[in-house]
């Protein structure tokens, strides 16, 4: 429950800027930051070996945009987005993209704590309840732009970012991308760490 817990509230604490068309992007800082002052919450390391990195991180420099939120919010369940689909974007140019293979490493943590802790974890809304994942090279974080909290499955979350990696390289002139949602409630990046 502990380790249940701790992987929802990672999911929900990067910065993110927000375009105006509605497609988002975490800018990287200083020393592999996902935003400018970037705190860690707390640690942790998932999959059989133990050896993908997880943090809970806070960007306490990002303005939040969603406001106060109604009681009825915050106690109702969080709204299950396990299965729907997402658009992948992939950014350019070519170069310095994470290796799809130490992705993949994540993806095969993810499926593993599926199997052991379980498929779903809970995401915090807002640009300070990210959880990032890291793996060498490559680094992955959910980002929930809903008003509400989310729930999304490991599995689903690995499939994504097994896509978005071999797909987002040098050979399709990029380096990483993303997948946001159809509704654009949430979206999965894949980065160079």
């Amino acid at each position: 429950m502990k380790k249940y817990f701790t992987i929802s509230v990672l999911v929900s604490l990067l910065s993110l800027t927000v375009r105006p068309c509605g497609a988002a992007s975490i800018s990287n800082g200083p020393s592999g930051e996902v935003c400018p002052g970037q705190v860690v919450n707390s640690e942790m390391f998932i999959g059989e070996h133990r050896d993908v990195k997880v943090e809970f991180v806070t960007c306490p420099q990002t303005k939040r945009t969603l406001g106060n939120r109604a009681i009825e919010l915050r106690q109702t369940p969080p709204t299950n987005v396990c299965g729907q689909q997402c658009n992948t974007n992939c950014f350019t140019p070519s170069g310095g993209g994470p290796d799809p293979n130490e992705c993949h490493i994540i993806a095969d943590a993810l499926r593993f704590d599926s199997e052991n802790i379980g498929a779903i974890f809970p995401i915090g809304t807002g640009t300070n309840n990210t959880i990032v994942m890291t793996f060498r090279s490559c680094k992955t974080f959910f980002v929930n732009h809903d008003l509400g909290d989310l729930a999304y499955c490991r599995t689903d979350w690995a499939d994504v970012l097994d896509f978005v990696a071999f797909n987002c390289q040098a050979p399709q002139n990029a380096h990483g991308g993303n997948c946001v949602a159809a509704d654009q409630r949430w979206f999965i990046q894949a980065q160079h760490s």
